[in-house]
C-alpha cells in the first residue's frame, strides 16, 4: 500500500440502510446534468446561444426521464437503500449504474478534451474553432467512451463491484477535477482578450487545474477519493 495514499476503513465508516429523502433528491441534479450533456453539438449552443428551442424540450425529457429512474431507484444515489457490499465478493454491478456511469464518463473526457483542442488550434492558428470542433468532433471522442462501457472497460462500468474500492477513486477524481478546471476555464474565456498569450494562459491554467486537482484525488485528500480497504462492507454511491 503506498503511503501516500490515504485510505478508508469501512469498519469505522457507519453503514446506512436506508437513503434519506433529501440524500435521494440531492443525487438527482447530478444525473440530469450528465444526461442533459449528451447531445455534444446541441448543448454546446446553450453556452454559444443561451437557453431555448430544442433545449427547452431536451431538458424536459431528461428532466422526466430521470425524474421517473430516481423515483424508482434506478439512478445512482437515489436508491431507497444503498448498494451495499463486500468488496472482495464479486457480485454483479446493476445494469443502471453501468448505463449512468457510462454516460457520465462520456460527458467528463469529452468535454474536457475538446476544450483542451480548442484551446490548442487557437494558440496554433490564432482562431476560435470550439464551435466546429464540438459539430465535427463530439462523437469520435465521445462513441468510444460509450463503447467502452458498453463492454464493461470503464471504472465503476464493469461487469463486476469487485473492483468498487479503488475504481470510484478514479472517477471521482476526474469528476472534481472537471468540475473544477471547467468553471475556471469558462470564466478565463469570458474575462480575458482573446489573443494568443491569453489562449496559453487559459490552456496552462485549465491543464493545471487538471493536474493539481489529479494530484489530490491520488492522494486521497478529496472527498470520496480515498481507497477503500478490499474486504471491508461498504455503501456504493
Amino acid at each position: 500500500m503506498n503511503p501516500q495514499v490515504k485510505v478508508e476503513y469501512d469498519s469505522e465508516r457507519k453503514i446506512r440502510t436506508r437513503n434519506k429523502s433529501y440524500y435521494r433528491v440531492n443525487h438527482w441534479p447530478i444525473w440530469i446534468f450528465v444526461f442533459f450533456l449528451i447531445p455534444g453539438p446541441v448543448t454546446f449552443r446553450l453556452f454559444d446561444e443561451g437557453f431555448g428551442g430544442n433545449m427547452v424540450w431536451w431538458l424536459a425529457a431528461v428532466l422526466l426521464g430521470t425524474g421517473i429512474a430516481g423515483l424508482r431507484g434506478r439512478l445512482p444515489g437515489c436508491e431507497p437503500a444503498p448498494y451495499i457490499i463486500r468488496f472482495t465478493e464479486d457480485r454483479p454491478n446493476p445494469l443502471y449504474r453501468r448505463i449512468c456511469y457510462t454516460f457520465a464518463w462520456g460527458a467528463a473526457l469529452s468535454y474536457g478534451l475538446l476544450n483542451i483542442a480548442g484551446l490548442v488550434v487557437a494558440i496554433v492558428t490564432g482562431k476560435w474553432m470550439l464551435k466546429q470542433i464540438y459539430w465535427y468532433g463530439y462523437f469520435p471522442v465521445v462513441v468510444p467512451v460509450w463503447i467502452l462501457g458498453l463492454l464493461g472497460r470503464l471504472p465503476r462500468v464493469k461487469p463486476s463491484t469487485a473492483g468498487e474500492g479503488h475504481e470510484r477513486r478514479y472517477f471521482y477524481g476526474t469528476v472534481w477535477a472537471m468540475c473544477i478546471a471547467q468553471p475556471i476555464l469558462g470564466l478565463l474565456w469570458k474575462t480575458l482578450p482573446r489573443t494568443q498569450a491569453a489562449d496559453v494562459t487559459k490552456l496552462v491554467v485549465f491543464l493545471g487545474v487538471l493536474a493539481f486537482v489529479g494530484y489530490l484525488s491520488y492522494r486521497g485528500v478529496l472527498p470520496r477519493t480515498r481507497q477503500i480497504v478490499p474486504g471491508e462492507i461498504a455503501a456504493l454511491d
